[in-house]
């Protein structure tokens, strides 16, 4: 008994892990009655909870999807956009620490807390629900790549169009071989360049799927709203550790499986190209430099201050230690990686370089070319379990958002119960919205880019409210009006607006065929007529790239410039953009109320109590004096708020900073012997 590629052993396994985590939901909710107990579980969690809390939100399938797509089309050097994380443990050791000392439920809270501003903390918590929309349908496009990959239609049961699609893609590879060892014909190389239009439009297909989008969305959002509507924060935790489990079996599976069915280890060096091994080169197309990953990592920390799960997970820890010990779980992630870009080297083997017509779909084309019954089960409960761990905590942060930040601003008389209540309610409707942006999503790079750069606005204000103290409500207005406006409204919907789309300069195409100056995708206007106008696809992910055409109205020739040059710019247009525009304002509008400011500092000072008695009596004391701990600051008498480290500061940095490297230098030996 079979459902497409799925074996009933596999089918059985899947639903025997589903019923597992909605167990383990309905557990949980007996402890979860409270807000405080639904949304940070007590604020009791200690090492090992925070372990998996961290390992398993950072670790998700479509980190390990997308790492090892990029990889199959670009080499080692795809690895960055995941990898570059491995410089950002040392910040996280602090980071970690600072959402605990801020004592709050949410991001929105720290608005009105800093700024004594209710429309910051509103605006923001709208923002994050429509924000949850991008990370809650990407994970959904994920689990259902994977899944539509292993599910695959017979050729026998292939409609005319889906033939059409399947059959025009095998020419695409066939002409694109024989023109990689001897010049094509007049005839062949214009059947090549239509080919290639068709594929950048997304209508040629290495296989046909028969698992249905929606459906599988719908089952997958019932599943994971119903454990964690019933157990909250608790439930995630619990099962956490379960997840973290398969995360890691499936990441694991593929290594053995694919490096035996090439030939074992050494097949590596003969079947991938060489420069595909270089984790610093520009090997297969890759568009990382060491400029361009200072860029990613600039942005990845600038968003991650405004993620909305932050204040939930580090909130949870017991005490300061455990918030920070969070950090081991994030390591774990940096080896997955490595596994991942394994993963996606291995498949460059098994398929040959462009050998799909969807990269996106490696990891599922693998798992059904490799994986037998029962192991195959075993890989989708993983990635299963891998996008719930990361839904259940975004969906948690969106729901204590809504409920303290919305509702409460609307009707501030709802008991604690209500609130719950109303907690579960929207835990629901964001799991629906994230289901209906997953049917818009396109391929993995393009979501990737939303992603890092979604959050840029909210993040820069977070950062600064914790290191200056000049900073001022109407600058965050600002800020993240302005930084909305530049890195996400425009680029994003620039291709959907005709004069805009049409406009010869803008459609610009460059050297790659498909890829625009100005727009990741540009097409002929007529798919029959190479002569058409150029102009920018109609994708629904086409991003306009507002900050290269920014600086060229400056002077720069950037139309000259290469693509990766372009995405550099990018990055750090959107990395510095929002601190410009808050600090610039800040010191034109006038401070904060200095009391709300100096006890908010003198609070971000006091360390955190062990029992909740020490940290009551901690917390009259600054109230009384605000400024007791202000002799730490490392620039006394100055607006910036940095502290001088203690001896946990400076061990703990050290170790992770020497990890971090050592994780490094093993990447690039295996990188080395493989190759």
């Amino acid at each position: 008994m079979t459902f497409g590629s799925l074996h009933i052993l596999d089918i059985l396994i899947i639903i025997a892990y589903l019923v597992a985590v909605v167990y383990i939901g309905f557990r949980a909710s007996k402890g979860a009655s409270s807000e405080e107990g639904y949304f940070l579980a007590g604020r009791k969690l200690g090492k090992l909870y925070q372990f998996f809390l961290n390992f398993g939100n950072a670790t998700e399938p479509q980190g390990a999807v997308s790492t090892a797509s990029f990889v199959y089309q670009q080499g080692a050097p795809g690895a960055w956009l995941s990898f570059q994380t491995v410089f950002m443990n040392p910040y996280f050791w602090f980071m970690n620490v600072w959402f605990r000392r801020v004592r709050l439920t949410t991001v929105s809270d720290l608005f009105e807390d800093r700024y004594a501003s209710r429309g910051l903390s509103l605006f923001y918590a709208i923002f994050q629900i429509l924000v949850a929309c991008v990370f809650l349908g990407f994970g959904n496009v994920t689990a259902y790549k994977i899944a539509s990959s292993l599910v695959v239609k017979q050729e026998a049961q292939w409609t005319v169009t889906e033939r059409a699609s399947v059959e025009g893609y095998n020419e695409l590879k066939s002409l694109q071989k024989q023109a990689s060892v001897t010049p094509l014909s007049p005839e062949a190389r214009h059947r090549l360049e239509l080919l290639q239009d068709r594929n950048a439009r997304g209508e040629l297909r290495s296989y046909v799927t028969v698992l249905n989008d929606v459906a599988f969305y719908a089952i997958f959002t019932l599943v994971v709203g119903t454990y964690i509507v019933l157990g909250g924060m608790a439930a995630a935790a619990v099962n956490e550790g379960l997840q973290s489990v398969l995360i890691i079996v499936f990441s694991i599976l593929l290594i053995p499986t694919g490096l035996h069915a090439i030939g074992g280890w050494s097949a590596l060096a003969h079947k991938v190209p060489k420069e595909m091994f270089d984790l610093f080169g520009a090997g297969g197309g890759a568009q990382f430099t060491f400029w361009s990953l200072v860029g990613i990592l600039l942005i990845s920390i600038v968003q991650n201050g405004g993620l909305s799960h932050n204040m939930g997970i580090c909130g949870s820890a017991k005490n300061e230690f455990a918030a920070r010990s969070g950090v081991s779980g994030t390591y774990l992630k940096r080896l997955m990686i490595i596994m991942w870009v394994f993963a996606g080297l291995i498949a460059v083997a098994m398929f040959g370089v462009g050998g799909l017509s969807d990269p996106d779909a490696v990891w599922g084309a693998m798992s059904n070319r490799l994986l037998g019954p029962g192991l195959i089960g075993l890989m989708l409960a993983g990635v299963l379990a891998g996008t719930m761990s990361t839904l259940a905590a975004k969906a948690l942060a969106i729901s204590s958002l809504f409920v303290r930040n919305v509702y409460r601003q609307i009707w501030p008389g709802i008991s604690q119960k209500q609130g719950v209540f109303y907690a579960r309610c929207t835990i629901v409707a964001v799991l629906l919205l994230g289901t209906v942006a997953a049917t818009v999503m396109g391929s993995f790079y393009d979501i990737v880019q939303m992603v890092l750069t979604v959050n840029i606005p909210f993040g820069a204000a977070v950062l600064l409210t914790y290191w200056w103290r000049r900073v001022t409500a109407p600058a965050v207005w600002a800020c993240v009006i302005l930084s909305t406006l530049c890195i996400l409204v425009v680029p994003w919907t620039a291709s959907k607006v005709p004069s805009i789309a049409t406009n010869p300069t803008l459609a610009q195409m460059s050297t790659t065929p498909g890829t625009g100056v100005f727009f990741n995708k540009v097409v002929h206007q007529n798919p029959d007529d190479l002569s058409s106008p150029l102009i920018a696809s109609a994708s629904r992910t086409n991003r306009f790239n507002f900050e290269s055409w920014t600086v060229s109205k400056l002077g720069v020739d950037v139309v000259s410039m290469t693509p990766t040059q372009r995405f550099t710019l990018q990055c750090f247009f959107d990395g510095l953009f929002p601190f410009c525009v808050l600090i610039v304002v800040s010191l034109l509008t006038k401070p904060t109320d200095p009391k709300r400011v100096a006890f908010f500092y003198g609070k971000m000072k006091t360390p955190v109590g062990e029992t909740p008695e020490l940290e009551a009596a901690a917390m009259e004391e600054t109230k009384r004096n605000p400024t007791r701990f202000d002799h730490t600051k490392l620039f006394p008498g100055t607006n910036i708020e940095f502290c001088k480290w203690d001896k946990v500061d400076t061990i703990g940095f050290i170790s992770c900073s020497a990890l971090s490297a050592a994780i490094v230098g093993l990447f690039l030996f295996f990188l080395r012997w493989a190759s």
